[in-house]
């Protein structure tokens, strides 16, 4: 009778997954026989390309996936050229996801619905998470020196954690646009032609955003994320956000009341398309993609300058001149031509709110002991608020087609030079108002430069707190080089034993045992002092 074997039984599909472990820790155990152990990682450009082409394999399966069950129902539809037809318009909708545009015969179409970009964007952020882990991008926490300050250390930090980020980003985003390239060369055929430029370019651009993001969302919680950028480019960045987070938030409640008001003519002329269930279906889906850049118009609109439907038209709130407009349900919302009501000028005071709002943000994240260049900083945040609102502008618009369908959309330029004049002038006024509230108010006889010094030393102790990682959390490569060291001292207040063993730790330069805590690493520096370190990567060793 043979011998029973001993130990835990696998189940049937055991074999496959260790054979798939094996199969994907082979790179990492020949780096090891080869090298240094630790070392034993696969190279950034490596793990770039990997990522890169999970991306653009798991997108193209999806959207071939949804295209094939579209042309199952109507197969003498518009996939007349059979399965490869199917694969080639999965290829377009992959392309007109990163909003690559395309020539067809009379015109050209470069007016894409934005949500559409929700899908690439959400699986480029994974894939840039399993970039950063898979890469191994760890930095062994440096031995501070006794010469520099930490004022200089952050900034060292930060600056070499700025680059890490950058060429995470590059890695992804360089393969990706490459492979962008062979899709837009696939999806040509006689009726239409993808614009390779655009395709490079957008695939770069929309890879390299979500890259950096993901690198630098392993920091920690999305607050450290901030600590990258240098305090006064911080408070630029949130009161930019803070703004055009406003602006949109009141674009699409706008756009969902026009939606409201008159659902019935949206009805009726989805009734006259008689578009059937599964063209419904599909026709709810593009309405809903659009939804993102109808709420960009509605931000031209409630800046001033409004948005055209064709050439020769115009919605503003100072009046509406329309024509022909596209058969899409979703442009029933429009109203009618003529004059604008009075309550349609009321939301012009929406982007000097937000740009009060920015001020804010901008002083009290950056005051400065400047009275007078408060004001200087809130007109920069308007003029940064101007120039994002004007991308989103000439994104959200674009041709459909030819003849008057060329003009759709608002103007960038008008859009962003509307938003920079309203947003910059409120938020002077504020970050001016309230930075003479943090720094200018002070008792009589106080100096000013001690007043600010004592400001800012407290500021500093505040966001420190705020920034500090969260316990448990794990550390990665960015979080190791950027978060202060923690410290703990042996002579606690109101602990004999611990004093003592700090002591006698100090006394020997040995490092007290820390029982049941494996995840701290005591170390001595040449000064005798006692300084404790987090191993960040305690959780593996279990």
């Amino acid at each position: 009778m043979p011998p029973r074997r001993s130990g835990p039984r696998l189940p049937p599909w055991g074999n496959v997954t260790v054979l798939f472990d094996q199969f994907k820790n082979a790179p990492r155990v020949v780096l090891q026989r080869l090298g240094d152990e630790e070392e034993a990682r696969r190279p950034l450009p490596v793990s770039g390309v990997l990522a890169a082409v999970w991306t653009l394999g798991v997108g193209l399966a999806v959207l071939t996936t949804l295209t094939l069950i579209g042309w199952m129902a109507a197969p003498r539809g518009a996939f007349a050229e059979g399965l490869p037809g199917v694969f080639r318009t999965a290829c377009l909708i992959w392309l007109a996801a990163h909003h690559t545009g395309f020539a067809i015969p009379g015109g050209a179409v470069g007016m894409l619905p934005l949500g559409l970009m929700a899908l690439p964007g959400f699986l480029l952020y994974r894939a840039g998470l399993w970039m950063a882990r898979d890469a191994d991008l760890r930095v062994r926490i440096p031995v501070r020196s006794s010469e520099e300050s930490p004022e200089d250390a952050e900034n060292t930090r930060r600056r070499a954690q700025l680059v890490l980020v950058v060429q995470a980003g590059v890695s992804l985003a360089a393969p990706y646009a490459m492979l962008a390239g062979v899709i837009a060369l696939v999806a040509r055929n006689e009726v239409v032609q993808p614009f390779l430029g655009e395709a490079l370019i957008s695939h770069f651009a929309l890879a390299f955003a979500t890259g950096s993001i993901a690198t630098a969302r392993t920091i920690g919680p999305w607050r450290s994320m901030l600590r990258l950028l240098p305090e006064r480019p911080r408070s630029l960045v949130l009161g930019t956000a803070a703004a055009l987070g406003i602006m949109l938030v009141a674009g699409m409640a706008l756009v969902l009341g026009a939606i409201t008001v008159s659902f019935g003519e949206i009805r009726r002329l989805t009734d006259a398309l008689d578009p059937g269930f599964i063209g419904g279906l599909l026709l709810l889906i593009v309405e809903a993609l659009y939804l993102a850049n109808a709420a960009i118009w509605s931000l031209a609109y409630m800046a001033g300058p409004g948005f055209a439907v064709g050439a020769g038209t115009l919605v503003a709130p100072t009046g509406v001149k329309l024509g022909a407009v596209p058969s899409l349900p979703l442009l029933g919302a429009l109203p009618s031509s003529g004059a604008a009501p009075a309550w349609a000028l009321t939301v012009v005071a929406v982007p000097f709110a937000a740009g009060v709002v920015a001020g804010v943000v901008v002083a009290r994240v950056a005051p400065t002991a400047s009275l007078e260049a408060a004001p200087l900083w809130g007109v920069g945040c308007g003029v940064t608020t101007g120039a994002a609102a004007g991308l989103l502008a000439l994104l959200s618009g674009g041709p459909l087609g030819g003849a008057r369908l060329t003009v759709i959309g608002p103007s960038a330029w008008e859009v962003a030079f509307s938003v920079a004049l309203e947003v910059g002038v409120s938020a002077g006024i504020s970050a001016g108002f309230v930075n003479w509230w943090l720094v200018g108010r002070r008792p009589a006889g106080e100096p000013d430069r001690e007043r600010v010094s004592a400001l800012r030393a407290v500021l500093r102790r505040l966001r420190r707190g705020r920034d500090r990682a969260l316990p448990g959390h794990w550390l990665d490569a960015a979080e190791a080089d950027t978060q202060p060291l923690p410290v703990i001292r042996d002579d606690r207040a109101g602990d004999p034993v611990a004093g003592t063993a700090g002591e006698a730790a100090r006394a020997n330069r040995v490092a007290p045992a820390q029982p049941g805590r494996p995840e701290i690493v005591d170390e001595t520096d040449d000064r005798g002092g006692h300084v404790i370190y987090v191993d960040p990567y305690a959780w593996d060793k279990n």
